[in-house]
C-alpha cells in the first residue's frame, strides 16, 4: 500500500525468576483481526532481546485529534522458549513513528501451576470507553497530631497495584516496580506520537497523582493491603501485561523521582486530570495539553495553565531499594573513587546473566573498558548507548542489580 505508514516493536524476553534473558525464544506476530496470519517470525539473542521490527500502523493524524478511528495496529504475539511456558499477548497497540516495547517474563515449566500464560490488553484509554473519574481533593487531610509517619517524599521500590475497583476482593494484586508502573500508566492514558512537553507535563501529572497515593497512604488508611487501582474512576489505568513506548520509557527514566507541589504543602499535590473531550475535569486536560504542546508550551507552562501559576516541579529525597543514590554528575571517562567502583561491580554481577555486556577490572577508574560496558548495558535496556552513566543510566542499574541479585521477586 503507497505510503503506508509504520511503527517499530521491540520485544525483551526474561525469565520471571531472577531476571535471567531468554535465548532463542521463538516470537510469532500476527494481526489481531488475523491471528491466524504470521506477519513476522523473530528470535532472542543472548539478551533474551528480538531484533525490532518495522510493523503496518495507522496513519499519524489518527492520534493527534479525539474521535479519529483507532489510531494504532492490534497484534498477538505468541511467545515460545524450551523450558518455560507459551505466553500469547492479544491486543499489542503499535502507533505509527514511534518504537512499541513490549517486555515478556516467562514462567519455567517447573515452577508453573499454568500451562500457558494469556494476556489480553484492552482498547487504549483514548479510544475505549472508561469511567470517568470521581473527584477528589488535590490536598489530602494528614493526621499530623501525632507522630508523622512519612516526614518526607520517597520514591518507592514498588507499588501494589489492585486490578479493580477497591472493594473488590476478587480483583488480583500486582507488585510494580515504581517505574514500570509509571511507564505503564502513561502509555495507557496518552498516546507516544503526541508532542515531547504534553508527554512529559502528564508523566508529571501520572507521577504526582501516584506520590500523593502513596505518601499519603490512601488506602492502607482504609483498611487495604494495596497503594493503587487500575480503575479510571478511582485512580489511572494500569494493565497487566500492555506494552509501553521507547520515548515514554527514556522520559521516565530522565524524571521518575519528580512529582508537582504547591509553596507550604508537604505532600505530593493529586494532580487529577481527564481526557478533555469526553470527559471534563477540574485539573489538566490530556487533549488539551496535546495542543499546547502543538503551540510550543514548555512541560511547565502545559501544567501551571492547567494547575496555576505556584505549581512546581519538586523532587523526591530518596529512592527505595537502590543500593546507592546518583553522585550528582554524570561519570564518563576520566572519572574516579567510589561510586565507578561501585557501578563496575554492579555491571560484573549483571554481566553474568547478560553475556552481552563485557566484564570490567573493579578499580575505581572509569576507563574505555567500563564505557563500553556501560554502552552495552545501555543498548540492552533501551537507554541511548553513549557510554556515559547519566541520571536514567545509574538508577538502571540499580534496578537490574538488585534483580539480578534476588532470588525471587515478591508477588
Amino acid at each position: 500500500m503507497a505510503g503506508e505508514q509504520t511503527g517499530g516493536l521491540q520485544i525483551n524476553v526474561t525469565s520471571n525468576i531472577g531476571l535471567i534473558p531468554v535465548q532463542n525464544a521463538v516470537i510469532s506476530i500476527a494481526y489481531t483481526d488475523l491471528p491466524e496470519t504470521t506477519v513476522e517470525k523473530l528470535e532472542t539473542d543472548n539478551s533474551g532481546q528480538a531484533q525490532e521490527v518495522q510493523l503496518a500502523a495507522p496513519p499519524f493524524e489518527y492520534s493527534q485529534v479525539p474521535e479519529s478511528p483507532r489510531p494504532y495496529s492490534e497484534y498477538d504475539l505468541t511467545i515460545e522458549a524450551e523450558g518455560y511456558e507459551p505466553v500469547m499477548i492479544s491486543g499489542v497497540e503499535v502507533l505509527p513513528d514511534v518504537t512499541a516495547v513490549q517486555n515478556i517474563r516467562m514462567i519455567p515449566v517447573e515452577t508453573s501451576e499454568e500451562p500457558e500464560e494469556t494476556i489480553v490488553i484492552p482498547d487504549h484509554t483514548l479510544y475505549g470507553i472508561y469511567p470517568p473519574k470521581i473527584p477528589e481533593d488535590e490536598i489530602k487531610p494528614m493526621d499530623e497530631t501525632g507522630e508523622i509517619v512519612l516526614s518526607r517524599v520517597v520514591v518507592p521500590e514498588y507499588v501494589i497495584v489492585h486490578d479493580g475497583v477497591p472493594n473488590d476482593s476478587s480483583a488480583p494484586n500486582y507488585y510494580v516496580r515504581y517505574k514500570d508502573y509509571i511507564k505503564n500508566v502513561a502509555s495507557s492514558e496518552i498516546y507516544a506520537t503526541w508532542p515531547e512537553s504534553a508527554i512529559y507535563a502528564n508523566i508529571l501529572a501520572i507521577l504526582s497523582f501516584t506520590l500523593n497515593r502513596v505518601y499519603t497512604e490512601w488506602y492502607r488508611n482504609q483498611g487495604y493491603n494495596f497503594t493503587i487501582t487500575s480503575s479510571t474512576a478511582y485512580d489511572q489505568k494500569w494493565i497487566y501485561g500492555r506494552n509501553t513506548y521507547q520515548n515514554i520509557d527514556r522520559l521516565v527514566d530522565t524524571i521518575f523521582a519528580n512529582f508537582l507541589s504547591r509553596p507550604g504543602v508537604r505532600q505530593p499535590i493529586f494532580t487529577s486530570y481527564c481526557d478533555g473531550k469526553r470527559v471534563t475535569c477540574d485539573g489538566l486536560s490530556q487533549w488539551g495539553s496535546k495542543y499546547l504542546g502543538d503551540e510550543g508550551y514548555s512541560a511547565i507552562e502545559i501544567i501551571r495553565y492547567y494547575y496555576g501559576s505556584d505549581m512546581y516541579i519538586n523532587t523526591a529525597v530518596s529512592i527505595s531499594g537502590v543500593p546507592s543514590s546518583f553522585p550528582g554528575y554524570n561519570l564518563s571517562i576520566g572519572a574516579s573513587g567510589d561510586k565507578v567502583r561501585q557501578l563496575q561491580q554492579q555491571l560484573n554481577r549483571i554481566a553474568q546473566n547478560f553475556p552481552a555486556i563485557p566484564k570490567v577490572t573493579v578499580d575505581g577508574i572509569y576507563g574505555q573498558g567500563t564505557a563500553d560496558a556501560v554502552r552495552a548495558f545501555q543498548r540492552v535496556f533501551g537507554l541511548p548507548a553513549n557510554g556515559i552513566t547519566d541520571y536514567p543510566t545509574w538508577y538502571e542499574i540499580s534496578n537490574v542489580y538488585v534483580g539480578v541479585s534476588r532470588i525471587a521477586e515478591p508477588g
